[in-house]
């Protein structure tokens, strides 16, 4: 398994390689906490100016400006204000922030204080997937090392500033990635979303402003703190700042967790050769999943021969999204409709059941995919299910629908040359392995 910067210096990789990276001498002796005294020598909005200034989008899949989300908190609420970290990571692809918490998990703490005293909170919950249990003990260790240091709780640095930090788990809930389903989970309640407005800065977590961000965000602060959000946005591009983690998986030969600088300039040499090209040299490239299992997937021609910028802006001019990074590579093995199908199964479990246009919609997909695997297609089928995918689309409560819908889209109108024989009853789900694996 790689863990390596490309085209960069590292900066959220730096101490993963370190001998007890996970410890707080290390982390110290490493510049670790020194970030959060600079900060606590800044006023608040100083310290949200920089991370505007940075340009850093949240990295948990939706990418919106960090600093303008923490921008929204009130300043004159009279409520307690929490800042919650989505440890969650129940993308399909994605791996990236379980590295970050397991070698790295002062970073995150830090990060999360520098929001704390920014926004003025006293209290920082870490929410996390109960399949991550290790994750919460080593994130545990680190909060009580961060406490015994006086970097954790009352008057930090003897300083006026106080803040608590807390883990949770979750019980393995892919709708519990959403904010605001997550804050319910938190609360002891269903994982189901909420409405929106109000948003979670305004009225999130026991109806107090909140500000909820991913992991490798909250990672990144310390850095801009200490470089200025100028410097660290010039890492990247105008309008995706600084770098970015990718959790690399598939038919190539060095997976991994990758540091790229925003706006890296061609993906078909991230594949071919920074991520050791493909699996077996026999087989060619057919396509690529770049941002988590929700976002279109791209054909080998949409990449092979073209400059593939690997930045959010870049992404969506090549047809996909960055997501949450999760980079799956497929090789000419792969049975997309098999593949489909999988993803559409898992979209159909998880869907929290709250609106009609998820909770049914995703149940006929995976009903008319059963159909087809079994020899009984029709041609109309394909039309059909993106009607279906319409009928998700833009209308189910929660981003869920959203993911469901692109997944399938993306594959029947890309690859439409393995749908037809489905579709004409002419072949069933392959009962190869290699049909599933990615």
């Amino acid at each position: 398994m790689e863990i390596k910067a490309i085209g960069c210096e590292p900066l959220q990789l730096k101490r993963v390689h370190l001998e007890n990276s996970h410890t707080l001498k290390v982390y110290q002796e490493n510049d670790g906490y020194k970030w959060l005294k600079k900060a606590m020598e800044m006023s608040p909005d100083a310290i949200i100016g920089e991370v505007k200034a940075s340009v850093l989008r949240g990295r948990g899949g939706a990418g919106f400006p960090t600093g303008m989300k923490w921008s929204f908190v009130p300043k004159d609420s009279p409520k307690q204000k929490y800042i919650v970290c989505n440890a969650d990571e129940s993308e399909p692809g994605t791996f990236k922030d379980r590295y970050l918490m397991e070698r790295d998990p002062h970073a995150l703490i830090e990060g999360m204080l520098i929001a704390a005293f920014a926004l003025n909170s006293q209290t920082c919950y870490i929410y996390t997937r109960g399949e991550y249990k290790y994750l919460i003990d080593i994130m545990d260790e680190a909060v009580e090392e961060a406490r015994a240091a006086n970097l954790v709780g009352k008057n930090i640095l003897g300083s006026d500033f106080s803040c608590e930090v807390y883990t949770h788990t979750g019980a393995g809930a892919y709708i519990c990635g959403e904010e605001t389903a997550l804050l319910s989970s938190l609360e002891g309640y269903r994982g189901h979303p909420r409405m929106k407005p109000p948003f979670p800065a305004v009225e999130g977590l026991y109806a107090s402003p909140t500000v909820v961000n991913n992991v490798e965000t909250l990672t990144a602060v310390p850095q801009i703190i200490e470089m200025g959000g100028i410097s660290w946005r010039d890492l990247g591009t105008e309008k995706s700042g600084g770098t970015k983690l990718w959790s690399v998986s598939g038919h190539v030969k060095k997976p991994g967790v990758y540091e790229l600088p925003m706006g890296y300039a061609d993906m078909e040499r991230f594949i071919l050769e920074d991520c050791g090209g493909m699996l077996r040299d026999d087989k060619k490239l057919k396509g690529v999943i770049p941002g988590g299992s929700s976002v279109y997937i791209m054909r080998a021609n949409d990449v092979i021969g073209k400059k593939v910028l690997m930045d959010y802006e870049g992404l969506v001019a090549a047809g996909s999204l960055v997501g949450s990074g999760g980079f799956i590579v497929i090789d000419e093995t792969v049975d997309i409709v098999d593949s489909t199908k999988n993803l559409t199964e898992f979209y159909k479990h998880e869907s929290c059941g709250w609106c009609t246009p998820c909770r049914e919609g995703t149940d006929w997909l995976v009903k008319i995919f059963n159909r087809i695997a079994e020899g009984n297609g029709r041609p109309e089928d394909a039309q059909l299910i993106l009607d279906l995918c319409d009928n998700i689309e833009g209308k189910s409560f929660c981003a869920l629908g959203d993911a469901a819908a692109w997944a399938i889209q993306g594959a029947i109108k890309r690859f439409p040359e393995d749908f037809k024989p489905y579709l004409n009853g002419q072949k069933t789900t392959s009962t190869e392995p290699e049909a599933r694996k990615f």
